[in-house]
């Protein structure tokens, strides 16, 4: 396998480089292990090893056999690139096209192989450039950078403590309509009322919402906040 260039990459290369890049960023850029690439594309992780190995030998990943995988310089400039082209896609799908935030995953993973540069940059150009998508990730600029996050999971947060929801990180369809019915979106506003490890549930008291709402323990830990503006 030859080196790649960001025009010269196959969908496929794409789709495991950026698959990385959005786990190195759990894991602060160490070791991504193989078998949560493989979970994650649903591939045999035999599959994976066979390509890890030829993206080694294309200088875009560096690969430790038994240990797991980490992005070249690269294998994350393409890695960006990609990940780019798939979130200002979302954004236009929900903001523009007025698809659901549940639904635009899905299309964003097919559109993001298929659509040009110059059409990228447009959208950039009539979405304002957004700094985030529609989840709350947020969207490299068109020079590949992309910006650091400081946020911790809403299970780890004190009682009586007020957040805003900033990012949610499991895209999932069925899990994204969970959350919209229980008004849990990105910039909401919400205080953790109470904790209960035994029924591994939180109660959430929600801006704009009359009654409290319990929440799994595991379905708060896919819940990224940063700490609420003080009341004026």
């Amino acid at each position: 396998m030859k080196k790649t260039s960001v025009g010269a990459a196959t969908s496929t290369v794409e789709d495991y480089l950026k698959c990385i890049l959005v786990r190195e960023q759990r894991v602060d850029r160490g070791l991504v292990p193989m078998g949560e690439i493989a979970g994650a594309l649903d591939v045999a992780p035999g599959t994976v090893t066979a390509m890890m190995k030829a993206l080694a030998e294309s200088s875009l990943v560096t690969y430790e056999p038994y240990s797991g995988v980490r992005l070249t310089e690269s294998g994350r400039a393409l890695a960006t690139h990609v990940l780019r082209r798939h979130r200002l896609v979302e954004q236009f799908l929900v903001e523009v096209m007025g698809l659901d935030w549940s639904e635009v995953h899905a299309e964003a993973e097919r559109l993001e192989h298929a659509v040009s540069d110059r059409l990228i940059e447009r959208i950039d150009e009539m979405l304002g450039r957004p700094s985030v998508d529609p989840h709350g990730d947020p969207i490299p600029d068109a020079h590949g950078v992309l910006p650091e996050q400081d946020l911790t999971s809403l299970v780890t947060c004190a009682i009586g403590e007020r957040v805003r929801i900033v990012r949610i990180r499991d895209q999932s369809a069925e899990f994204l309509r969970h959350l919209d019915r229980g008004g849990l979106m990105p910039g909401v506003e919400v205080r953790v009322v109470d904790r209960n490890d035994a029924a591994d549930t939180l109660e959430l008291d929600i801006a704009g919402r009359e009654a409290p709402l319990s929440l799994g323990l595991r379905a708060g830990a896919k819940i990224l906040v940063a700490a609420a503006a003080p009341n004026p």
